[in-house]
């Protein structure tokens, strides 16, 4: 634009004087010369102004937007769970139970077993979970997860630390942990789909097994998920004893293997063993065949090898509006030691016991779920010695079960409203319908599930 008007300008004064342009003496020429200097100055100031106001223009805007995003990001809060440091979270539950029988009596069968149910009629309040995380330095994190009873008293359900630069895959955990063995044992109680845990999980681990150790997993680098893993440990957890001694009291092994097909579908399949010893463990009102209840005391080794699957579907991937989780486990368990029959005569026991289920949970719309799950144990027929084969029952010739559904209300994350109805017949003769109503909150961090 300043070239077309210094011409113009050039043009407009030729043509003022046309005819003395030939004629113009020296004097008319430096007045020409003169003006059209001061076009041309002024022109370039005219466009250095343009540029400082341009200037000023995007650095405000700049800043405006700048402010802006920072507005946006203080409302939104923090991004992730490690934006405080550290993150802390408060899981609170309680339920409503309707239960015709004593919660006390133990699974027919697996009397000498874990038999925790952890059922109270009428109202109560459940344990109140307390977790703490952070990232401790570059090279670790750090997990502590606190059970309050509400009965009072505090208890250490998790604390461990594990290791974030080892490379290649691994990853080492130590401290208190939920071991990795089958699929459900790793989660904790407020993300389970029903109420409570599959009958397999109540009577060989007392509902889950966690113990004191070491914790090595190594992840493939491979299209497909396939990760293995051992653990070493103190043999805290049922069907374990606390004992003090040097050394390892347990030992786990497992195995992984996943993938994805399309979208739509992923599943997962685990293999599991485990390996610990009883010493000394008391059971109490173990029926025997003089039709009283005593305490027996077994001491031998025990062994748990397990099957786990899960399969996930969710239309084109979208799992916020719909999808369908089937999954199954089976666990059986060997145990070989001496039996001490009412905590006098001892003599050889042996016995196979196994378990399994199968459960199915159907989101069929953003906030409501239902599921079913069938449960089904083996007590086994147990080999025991001459000296107990009179007291001590070796065949239950019965196979406890249990069928549940359930139904539960999520409208959002942090909070879940559940209906559970279930027929027990995991006692022989005392079979009976049962009713839960739980509510869980939480509050606080909120971190990812596992698969």
């Amino acid at each position: 634009m300043s070239r077309n008007i210094y011409w113009c300008t050039v043009f407009a004064v030729l043509l003022g004087n046309p005819l003395n342009v030939f004629a113009a003496d020296d004097t008319d020429l430096q007045v020409i010369r003169e003006q059209i200097q001061q076009l041309k100055k002024n022109d370039e100031q005219r466009n250095m102004q343009l540029e400082q106001r341009l200037q000023q223009a995007e650095s405000v805007a700049a800043q405006a937007q700048a402010t802006s995003q920072q507005s946006v990001r203080s409302s939104a809060g923090p991004s992730n769970v490690n934006s405080f440091n550290p993150a802390v979270a408060m899981i609170l539950s309680g339920t409503y139970e309707q239960l015709k029988q004593d919660p006390a009596i133990p699974v027919t069968g697996f009397a000498m077993n874990a038999n925790n149910t952890g059922y109270a009629r009428g109202f109560s309040l459940q344990e109140s979970e307390l977790s703490i995380s952070a990232n401790i330095d570059p090279q670790f994190s750090g997990v502590g997860t606190f059970s309050l009873a509400p009965e009072g008293g505090i208890s250490v359900e998790n604390g461990f630390v594990q290791t974030s630069a080892l490379g290649n895959g691994l990853n080492l955990k130590f401290g208190r942990f939920f071991s990795g063995l089958g699929y459900l044992n790793e989660q904790h109680s407020h993300v389970w789909d029903f109420a409570d845990q599959p009958l397999v999980y109540r009577v060989l681990w007392d509902n889950q097994y966690g113990d004191d150790g070491l914790q090595l997993k190594w992840l493939a680098p491979t299209d497909m998920f396939f990760e293995i893993g051992g653990e070493v440990g103190r043999g805290l957890g049922s069907p374990g004893t606390n004992r003090d001694k040097n050394g390892a009291g347990s030992g786990v092994l497992f195995a992984h293997i996943g993938d994805d097909i399309g979208v739509e579908h992923s599943w997962r399949a685990g293999v599991s063993l485990q390996q610990t010893r009883r010493v000394d463990a008391v059971s109490d009102n173990v029926p025997d065949l003089h039709n009283a209840l005593v305490s027996n005391s077994f001491s031998g080794d025990s062994q748990t090898a397990g099957l786990d699957f899960v399969w996930k579907y969710s239309p084109n991937g979208n799992i916020r509006e719909r999808y369908l989780k089937v999954q199954s486990e089976y666990f059986q368990r060997k145990e070989n030691g001496q039996l001490t029959y009412n905590l006098a005569t001892t003599d050889s026991y042996s016995v196979t016991q196994s378990g399994w289920y199968l459960q199915s949970v159907y989101q069929f719309m953003p906030t409501w779920r239902t599921g079913l799950r069938y449960d089904r144990l083996d007590p086994g027929t147990a080999s025991v010695g001459a000296s107990n084969a009179g007291n001590v029952i070796g065949n239950y010739a019965f196979n406890p079960s249990r069928i549940t559904w359930m139904a539960d209300y999520n409208p959002s994350e942090f909070t879940r409203i559940r209906l559970q109805l279930a027929h027990d017949n995991s006692r022989q003769g005392l079979a009976e319908n049962q009713m839960f109503v739980q509510y869980i909150m939480s509050l606080g961090a909120h971190g990812a599930h596992q698969y």
